[in-house]
């Protein structure tokens, strides 16, 4: 099941608050002629089921982001997650649980062609999952890799400040970075823990291939070091891609590989085959020491997974699959199916 945060609706509405002031911000800002361009609205919405080891849980899942731009060198950027969670629970029959959060809040200053200054809530950046991956319709699978809570320090956000950018780029290659602070918040609006870090990325456009480490440093209670590379090939022309992340913690280490194939070969990506999409994800996570804060199993785990998803539209995806775990604690298996709708649109019409 997808990690989220459990807030209470009052925390909730007070971050929402903050969210809508900003778009007030923005909209007498663009009305006055300071902003250029219009806010948007972004995101997916979807119906999950997730049957593990019998038990079935079926969740209808909203995540909207707003970016509002300021003028022509600044942006604020939020994401909510809504969720109602339909779960059984043993001879009582089923559950309700409702889940909403403000997944980050954050403000980007362009600073320069190789810098951006952020500052506010925003996703960790360790890895790839969690900054690229983590919004509904981004997901090809819909269970989070089991070492994604390595690195990014448990609430997979950090709240202080970041820079990052390109150091470097042409036709050929390009070299980009980013480095962050977070302070240690622990009140009811935010959560994130005492934290540095960053990442660096290599890519060569030509080829479709891209790589990357992560480094992360937790600095409350015991400092510790997480480490984490990256390699995503995505070949030009071609419907076939695969993605791949490892990441080390001081008492475990993990790994997942992910690959995709479009067959648009048969007629197109709109022809009846051409809308179909194969998924497989490998997985593996190794446990030297007991450790409950780095967010991996307890146990030496493997996971498989095969997906299909079928490309209704542009904006509609069936996604299934079925996964199979194997772990000393046990072996289970996993079926999950999605019904996904991708929206974007803007929040008034632009100005001519």
């Amino acid at each position: 099941m997808k990690r989220m945060r459990l807030l209470l609706s009052q925390h909730t509405m007070t971050r929402l608050a903050w969210v809508f002031a900003v778009a007030v911000v923005a909209f007498c800002a663009e009305r006055n002629g300071i902003a250029q361009n219009v806010p948007l609205i972004s995101g997916g919405f979807g119906f999950f089921t997730r049957t593990n080891g019998g038990d079935t849980t079926y969740f209808p899942y909203l995540k909207p982001t707003a970016a509002v731009p300021l003028g022509n060198h600044v942006l604020i950027e939020s994401r909510v997650s809504l969720a109602e969670f339909l779960s059984p629970v043993t001879h009582k029959g089923y559950k309700f649980s409702t889940f909403k959060t403000v997944d980050y809040l954050q403000g980007d200053v362009f600073a320069g062609p190789h810098l951006t200054i952020v500052g506010g809530e925003f996703l960790t950046p360790f890895g790839t999952y969690n900054e690229r991956l983590s919004q509904i319709w981004n997901e090809a699978l819909p269970d989070l890799p089991l070492i994604f809570g390595v690195g990014t320090m448990s609430t997979a956000t950090s709240v202080g400040g970041m820079a990052r950018g390109s150091i470097f780029s042409n036709q050929h290659v390009s070299l980009s970075y980013a480095a962050y602070y977070s302070s240690n918040i622990t009140n009811r609006y935010f959560a994130a823990e005492r934290s540095s870090g960053g990442q660096g990325i290599l890519y060569l456009p030509e080829k479709g291939l891209e790589i990357g480490g992560s480094y992360g440093r937790s600095l409350l209670g015991t400092h510790e070091n997480f480490e984490g590379m990256h390699v995503w090939w995505e070949p030009i022309d071609s419907p076939f891609e695969v993605r791949s992340e490892y990441a080390r913690a001081p008492h475990a280490q993990g790994y997942w590989f992910e690959t995709y194939y479009r067959l648009s070969h048969f007629g197109g990506e709109d022809s009846l085959l051409g809308r179909l999409e194969t998924v497989f994800r490998m997985q593996q996570t190794f446990r030297s020491q007991p450790d409950a804060n780095d967010s991996l199993p307890d146990v030496n785990t493997q996971r498989a997974d095969f997906g299909l998803d079928y490309h209704l539209s542009h904006s509609v995806r069936i996604n299934t699959s079925y996964g199979r775990q194997f772990a000393s604690t046990g072996d289970v298996n996993i079926w999950e199916t999605a019904l996904i709708y991708r929206f974007l649109f803007p929040v008034w019409k632009e100005k001519h």
